[in-house]
């Protein structure tokens, strides 16, 4: 072999150790621990019989009930959820979801100037369906599960009392707010 050869593999050959010297160090010196717990839990989607039934069990109180202890202040800082993709005031423009000024006993689909799904478009009826506070708690609890195919990407809140506050706060973003409707105590069997 001659000697241009000899240095090239030379070359290589402490290159290769180099690589494997400062990743063995850099190992040894920057080394964690596996965590106890993991950072994010994958949970599997329940069967569709199952969801059903957990969407029964969310929705079990009864609206008016939410409403009559619901506060409006607190559900002006759950909208901040929602003000992402809508708006509030009157007046406002549409962002990629429709101005909710006025939104309960608004008929489904018809605010202008908004291109609503043809989920939606379907689900209003030609304008007979309104956002009742009903309507709202369905479809803020599953927004795709009330209405298969909205293009509305939110995964809803399952919480009572913040659902209950945020359709307490929508109800105040109109010109005359519409009236609370009963508290009626779900039936017990």
């Amino acid at each position: 072999m001659n000697s241009y050869v000899n240095m090239g593999v030379g070359a290589l050959l402490g290159t290769v150790f180099v690589l494997m010297s400062v990743s063995i160090a850099s190992e040894g010196i920057f080394h964690s621990e596996v965590p106890e717990k993991e950072g994010f839990t994958i949970v599997a989607e329940a069967p569709a019989d199952a969801e059903g039934a957990g969407e029964a069990a969310v929705a079990a109180v009864p609206i008016g009930v939410l409403l009559a202890s619901a506060d409006a202040t607190a559900g002006q800082a759950v909208f901040k959820k929602c003000a992402s993709c809508h708006n509030d005031v009157n007046g406002g423009a549409n962002k990629v979801g429709p101005n909710l000024f006025g939104v309960v006993e608004r008929p489904v689909a018809s605010h202008e100037g908004f291109a609503y799904s043809a989920a939606m478009k379907t689900f209003s009826k030609d304008g007979a369906e309104k956002w009742t506070f009903d309507n709202l708690n369905h479809f803020l609890i599953a927004p795709k599960k009330f209405v298969p195919g909205t293009a509305m990407g939110f995964a809803g809140l399952k919480n009572d009392t913040e659902r209950a506050n945020l359709i307490a706060y929508l109800r105040t973003t109109a010109d005359a707010p519409v009236p609370l409707p009963e508290a009626t105590p779900p039936a017990t069997n």
